[in-house]
């Protein structure tokens, strides 16, 4: 199946793996699958897929939003980074609007006259990196596999440039360490995952082949309903035959090896390290630091960083439900206090966030809780 292919026999392909989703399902009983990926997440909520599957196919919603699991110790450093008359602090549209402590933003910074930008690429800092000289142009990079060898790339370009007026502060994250705490949490009962198409062009499939050693399923998939669907189907085909492995869904865009390339700036530019992820707590081996030759451009050795006892916000659930342990539906704030137009937690923010997904597209998302154990075990 491709994307050149018109609606009629897209709708027709996806009534066809529909068909054998059911009778394949027939025969295995109650599983639940996590997508990882927060584009999964609104394409999943968009297309109404939870309400086409047989009863006891629940898909879960788990931290693949970029955004929403971002520490609440980085947010508010980020806005405590970004309130500084020296400073042109840049960052991707989403991150405008996640409160911090006290409901603090970096909008609302915006909108007392600091200098923040909404950037499409991290080149784009060096562009006003050269129009500014007299400032420090800071970028928030925030993101997975898919985006950070992007940034490496800047920094790269930044250093061979001699742009010397350019920081960085890191919040990125890596995907399977995270996935490994989701597997280790026994209040957590996983059978299955929807692997993020956009990470895996990177990184290909090698990486998530531990999912094995605990007895999983992996399908690593596109962003059409038909993408997901085929690799819901496959999910449960290699369930009914008694198999586990990794498989890709997405031939059309991933190969098995990745893009060796990006992997190779990357790590150019970056070590990996321990982070902080917003429910999950500190993830060993999860996120990225400067190398040693690069801490000219981090933004920790450029300013005094400081020391940060963030609070959660009263009520807001997003830590459980970036987890899968919670629903949206089971925040009172949902839709009540916590709108996309006024949010409480950054999962109501970003467009990638389950919370923003449930409120755009609710009807499709009703059903029994995630966590839910299969056959009672």
């Amino acid at each position: 199946m491709t994307m050149s292919v018109g609606r009629p026999k897209r709708e027709m392909i996806s009534r066809e793996i529909l068909k054998k989703i059911h009778e394949t399902a027939d025969r295995i009983g109650r599983l639940n699958i996590m997508e990882i990926c927060g584009t999964h997440t609104n394409a999943i909520a968009k297309h109404g897929i939870p309400s086409l599957l047989p009863e006891g196919i629940n898909l879960i919603s788990g931290p693949g939003c970029p955004v929403c699991v971002t520490s609440p110790e980085d947010i508010d450093t980020a806005i405590h980074l970004a309130d500084r008359a020296d400073v042109i602090f840049c960052t991707f549209g989403d991150m405008l609007k996640v409160p911090g402590t006290a409901l603090n933003s970096l909008e609302r910074l915006k909108a007392m006259g600091r200098d923040i930008r909404v950037i499409t690429t991290p080149l784009d800092c060096l562009k006003i990196a050269t129009g500014h000289p007299d400032k420090t142009i800071l970028f928030l990079a925030v993101g997975f596999e898919t985006t950070s060898p992007a940034v490496a790339y800047t920094i790269r370009t930044a250093r061979e440039k001699g742009i010397a007026n350019f920081r960085v502060f890191s919040a990125h994250k890596l995907i399977p360490p995270a996935m490994k705490v989701l597997l280790d949490d026994d209040d957590i009962n996983l059978d299955a995952f929807l692997l993020p198409g956009h990470v895996c062009t990177i990184l290909g499939k090698s990486d998530f082949e531990f999912l094995t050693d605990y007895g999983k399923v992996g399908v690593i998939t596109g962003f059409e309903a038909e993408d997901i669907l085929a690799g819901i189907f496959m999910i449960l085909r290699q369930i009914n035959e008694n198999r586990r492995s990794i498989e890709i869904e997405y031939r059309r865009v991933v190969r098995e090896e990745g893009n060796a390339r990006a992997r190779k700036i990357l790590y150019e530019v970056f070590d990996v390290t321990d982070a902080a992820w917003r429910g999950l707590g500190e993830v060993r081996a999860s996120g990225l630091k400067l190398r040693e030759e690069f801490h000219g451009f981090d933004a920790a050795d450029a300013f005094d960083l400081p020391s940060i006892d963030a609070r959660k916000n009263e009520g807001c659930m997003c830590g459980d439900i970036l987890k899968g342990k919670k629903r949206p539906s089971d925040c009172r704030l949902f839709g009540q206090a916590c709108t996309p137009f006024s949010p409480i937690g950054p999962c109501m923010v970003s467009h990638e966030g389950t919370c923003g997904a449930y409120y755009r597209h609710g009807r499709h998302l009703s059903g029994s809780v995630h966590t839910q154990k299969r056959d009672g075990k």
